[in-house]
């Protein structure tokens, strides 16, 4: 029969040793904690998470979401590259412009100044052209008035020029035949021998108006002696291509 004391001893063994063992495992699973207290790292078993399936509406509004941002860039550089593309455009169109009425400016101008310098020129070409016309174109002699007459028209253009012709073979020819008339014109000189009374009553560089002063000095056998008419005359003179001629005489 076993000793029960020695069943006892080794029973006690076997329920330290289980103890002991037991308590090793709890010593893995302690770490130590602040001070004297101990934390038991417990393992927790992790709860999924309850996934759910996107709606239509839930996922359009994600896709807007991550599209808007890329899109609205796109849109503000593309609106972005015509405004730049406009701005050179349109400084060139300005450019433009400004150079147009530059050169239109500048045209008018030199028009300006050239007819200036032809009006002037105008201005004592045809006041030369006058007084030395007016002589020639108011006398004759009864004794050559073929000859003063084509020296006279020589001077004249246009439709004057038929006039006179009129005028001197239908009236002063025949009568400076009949009385021997003599007519001696001259533009009247200053005393101190200057220049010929003329000036321009208007003028263009085509077109004078000019105004003389003119001594007839007239013979003929209804008046005795000689006559002096003080006449003021204005002829306008026209530019030819034979240079100024006389377009027209009035007696004022």
């Amino acid at each position: 029969m076993a000793n029960p004391t020695t069943r006892g001893r080794g029973s006690t063994r076997r329920a330290m040793s289980a103890a002991a063992r037991a308590a090793a495992k709890r010593s893995d699973r302690v770490r130590p904690g602040t001070g004297s207290t101990t934390v038991v790292d417990t393992p927790r078993t992790p709860v999924p998470r309850r996934l759910e399936a996107p709606d239509d509406a839930s996922q359009a509004r994600r896709d807007e979401n991550q599209h808007v941002g890329p899109v609205v860039l796109a849109e503000e550089a593309a609106a972005l590259r015509p405004e730049r593309r406009r701005r050179p455009v349109r400084l060139c169109a300005l450019l433009s412009v400004l150079v147009a009425l530059g050169l239109t400016a500048v045209g008018v101008l030199g028009w300006e100044y050239a007819e200036g310098r032809r009006t002037n020129a105008a201005r004592t070409e045809a006041v030369a052209a006058a007084r030395e016309a007016a002589p020639v174109v108011l006398s004759y002699d009864h004794r050559r008035l073929e000859a003063d007459f084509a020296a006279a028209r020589a001077h004249l253009t246009g439709a004057f020029t038929e006039e006179y012709g009129r005028t001197t073979s239908k009236v002063v020819g025949p009568t400076a035949q009949k009385y021997r008339g003599v007519v001696k014109a001259s533009v009247v000189a200053p005393p101190d021998g200057g220049a010929p009374a003329a000036s321009v009553v208007s003028v263009s560089p085509d077109r004078a108006v000019v105004l003389l002063f003119v001594n007839q000095v007239t013979t003929s056998t209804q008046v005795t002696g000689s006559r002096v008419d003080l006449n003021r005359v204005r002829m306008t003179m026209t530019h030819t291509s034979g240079g100024w001629k006389v377009s027209a005489v009035d007696a004022l």
